[in-house]
């Protein structure tokens, strides 16, 4: 039978018709094992896995990819379950489920925005200007989800194979219409669709691989013919893509491996913004006056342009006046301390970006500016490169979420 992946809007009944589709097929739903079993074999607390998942880890310490290595670890352990079959998926690993299985139906369950309000306000007893500002909230922790795997907004109608409108509230409707396609004969399992989700688990082995190693990949597999989508160039390419041929032939399974570049490639620089068109506002906050105007010379020399403050109350200030879009904070200032200012700066000012670079943190203080959406945890004295490189991922994440965001406006309008 089907394996069915349901991803929703909050207020769309997803919850219920999701039971009901499970109780109805006699399904297991998975999202509770999915991360308890990945929590169990890889040692990663329940919390992390779901802040990876559910985008509030965004990419804390780029070099560190935790967040790719964890939705990573989660794609095999969902390789696995689903190649039991009678299975149902809800929430945001859904979207790890591959549309290369046959016998996968992926379903979205949405409503119109109105009708999530009355929702809103009917479960939280909120007032409707609340409600709002609930579901755009929810919908743009969904938008960096799907902005972050495909590069499309939570509800684009090409991520799925049905999509089911919830504004009736007719629940048993929605169930009987997934029940149905689940049952038809195009979803039926075959000897072609269970050779397919044993090439997901491959892949999955395959990528996880490469991932823990630190390489930008995405990886296919089809009767262990496994195709590497390289995201990144690396100096020496033709030697890396040895490298991961060679790697990937070791895993059991590997029959033949081929390397290609993948549909995020880009080309590295010298000059980290040379493929940007407007450079970024940068803000500079340290009281040690000579460390950070050395820091703000030294980034002027590779084209950055930046700002610099003394304290934290001027960095709140200046944040007031003129929004930067990066800011490099100190933790240990005199007055108001780095953690304050970045408490604050993320809840007024959440698309500032802020990367931490002190010279006296621990890992208590690292892991509460992770919680806090700290977007990098550096340590001084820190190389320029790498500096350069972390302020280049930061502001790509900011444009990546705004032509995200326009488009969705767009789609918004044309509705």
């Amino acid at each position: 039978m089907a394996v069915l992946s349901l991803f929703s809007g909050t207020y769309c009944h997803a919850e219920e018709v999701t039971g009901k589709v499970a109780q109805r097929l006699g399904y297991e739903s998975i999202e509770d094992k999915l991360i308890e079993v990945t929590s169990g074999r890889f040692g990663i607390s329940k919390d992390k896995l779901n802040k990876s998942i559910k985008g509030q880890a965004t990419i804390f310490n780029k070099l560190t990819h935790e967040r790719g290595k964890n939705v990573a670890r989660l794609r095999l352990i969902l390789a696995e379950l689903i190649a039991n079959d009678n299975c149902i998926l809800h929430g945001y690993a859904a979207h790890l489920v591959p549309r290369t299985i046959s016998h996968i139906l992926k379903v979205c369950l949405i409503a119109n925005h109105d009708y999530r309000v009355k929702e809103a306000v009917r479960e939280n007893s909120v007032s409707e200007k609340e409600a709002d500002s609930l579901i755009r909230k929810d919908d743009k922790e969904r938008l960096e989800w799907t902005g972050y795997l495909f590069n499309k907004t939570p509800y684009d109608e090409s991520l799925y194979d049905l999509v089911i409108p919830m504004q009736s509230g007719d629940i048993d409707k929605a169930a009987d219409e997934i029940c149905n396609f689940a049952l038809s004969d195009q979803l039926k399992t075959t000897e072609r669709s269970l050779r397919q989700a044993e090439d997901f688990i491959l892949a999955s082995k395959v990528n996880l691989v490469l991932i823990e190693e630190g390489h930008d990949v995405e990886v296919f597999a089809e009767n262990g013919r496994v195709v590497i989508s390289i995201n990144r160039e690396v100096l020496r390419m033709k030697q890396h893509q040895e490298d991961l041929k060679k790697k990937a032939m070791e895993i059991e399974g590997v029959k033949e491996v081929e390397t290609k570049p993948g549909p995020k490639f880009h080309t590295s620089s010298m000059n980290p913004w040379a493929n940007i068109d407007v450079p970024p506002k940068i803000l500079l906050v340290d009281d040690e006056k000579e460390f950070v105007h050395t820091l703000s010379e030294r980034l002027q020399t590779r084209n950055l342009e930046s700002s610099v403050v003394y304290d934290g109350e001027q960095a709140l200030d200046f944040v007031k006046k003129d929004e930067p879009n990066v800011m490099v904070l100190d933790l240990m200032m005199p007055g108001i301390d780095g953690i304050e200012v970045l408490r604050r700066v993320k809840k007024e000012h959440p698309n500032i970006e802020v990367i931490i670079l002190t010279g006296h943190g621990s890992k208590r203080e690292e892991e509460l500016a992770e919680d806090l959406g700290a977007f990098a945890y550096l340590q001084k004295p820190v190389n320029i490169d790498l500096l350069a490189r972390v302020m280049n991922e930061a502001y790509r994440k900011i444009n990546r979420a705004r032509s995200i965001e326009d488009r969705a406006a767009d789609t918004d309008k044309g509705q």
